[in-house]
């Protein structure tokens, strides 16, 4: 049984109607520990696996099924081994007497802070099977969000794959086929066919140095990145380009309206809730905003009042949220504002999706146009020196 001390595991035994006759503490040392996160690193359950676990065991309980009994169902049920270590983690837990939050906060790791708390809020107002409904239904659009915006890059990202191949294969393959007719021109080519060939010859000769280059600067800017500092510096200067910045404020707005809205209906307290979702968005453009929004509810300021100081909200998500405060539905009206900004969301990537193709398509077809017209004014120079 895991306890936070002797005393408590005691008192534990004795509300179960037992008497301990001997208490050992086994404890795993430090080099342990590191050792074992050495060979078998941290791994977090998706979103889509957590979604259907909270969903399935949900249904379960709501059919009656004993806790311990609902797990043991779904650990036969998953396939993937990381999963079923992770329930077999908890049916172990909590058949030494923890809690399901206690048993998922012993692999944090692999559950979220704000699943953990939800679960709690859900042990606490005996509405467990209610609470992870909400929860498998919080991840689940979260997760569709992710999907959208993702799926959506998709067609940009390979039309510009297109147009970056096409010029290299141009430079490497097409244009040197043309040198030696080009060479009995010498000096009386045009000036931009010299610098065609002269970019095909180095792209030739270097093109190592090129990929070294590639890699290099896509290595420093993933380590750039990585700095959560550096990354909400890149969203912040990101907010200034058109559609881009109203975007990325969308995307955050709905996932801080989201995450809290759905605590605050399981019943965590409003301080909990911020500061779990302070967590889950600490690489947001809001983090410093959240911040601000837990100092001035500590002073009894409510939510709407604090966010309107801030100046990081839109005036619509505030006014949602003061009517949600005087009507004493705050969280029904952020999950509402969750609602309108993922629409708003998508809407804003659809228009910029309908800017970005044309323009990628427009580049490079300009940049094919201008490589043949230099190819072409080059062969009508040497006809001209020929004839």
């Amino acid at each position: 049984m895991e306890a936070p001390d002797r005393p408590a595991l005691i008192d534990r035994l004795h509300a179960t109607g037992h008497v301990p006759l001997r208490v050992v503490e086994v404890r795993r040392t430090e080099f342990g520990a590191r050792f074992t996160a050495f060979l078998r690193p941290p791994r977090r359950m998706t979103a889509r696996s957590l979604a259907l676990i909270a969903s399935q065991l949900a249904t379960l309980l709501r059919a009656g099924l004993a806790l311990d009994e609902a797990l043991g169902i779904l650990e036969e049920l998953v396939e993937d081994r990381f999963e079923k270590a992770c329930l077999r983690g908890l049916i172990d837990r909590i058949s030494a007497g923890s809690t399901v939050a206690e048993a998922m906060a012993a692999q944090r790791n692999v559950f979220p802070d704000y699943a953990i708390s939800v679960v709690h809020a859900g042990e606490s107002s005996a509405n467990l099977d209610a609470a992870l409904e909400r929860l498998a239904d919080f991840v689940e659009r979260s997760r569709a969000t992710r999907a959208y915006v993702t799926s959506a890059l998709i067609y940009p990202a390979i039309v510009a794959s297109a147009c970056v191949i096409s010029i290299v294969i141009l430079l490497l393959y097409v244009v040197p086929r043309f040198r030696p007719l080009f060479q009995q021109a010498k000096g009386s080519l045009p000036l931009s066919a010299q610098y065609l060939m002269a970019l095909s010859d180095a792209v030739r000769a270097y093109w190592w140095l090129e990929i070294v280059l590639l890699g290099v600067g896509g290595a420093a800017t993933y380590w750039y990145l990585r700095e959560p500092g550096h990354r909400i510096a890149w969203r912040r200067r990101s907010l200034r380009l058109p559609l881009v910045g109203e975007l990325i404020r969308k995307i955050d707005v709905s996932q801080f309206a989201r995450t809290l809205g759905t605590l605050l209906q399981n019943g965590v307290p409003l301080l909990t809730a911020l500061a779990i979702t302070r967590d889950t968005m600490r690489h947001s453009i809001l983090g410093e905003a959240i911040d601000a929004l837990i100092e001035r509810a500590k002073a009894g300021k409510g939510l709407a009042q604090p966010m309107r100081q801030t100046g990081s909200f839109p005036a619509l998500a505030v006014h949602l949220v003061r009517i949600g405060e005087e009507s004493g539905r705050q969280d029904e009206m952020l999950v509402k504002t969750a609602d309108i900004f993922e629409s708003e969301t998508r809407r804003t990537l659809d228009r910029l999706l309908a800017l970005i193709a044309p323009a990628v398509t427009i580049v490079l077809g300009v940049i094919v146009a201008g490589v043949f017209m230099t190819m072409l004014s080059a062969l009508l120079t040497v006809y001209d020196l020929t004839m």
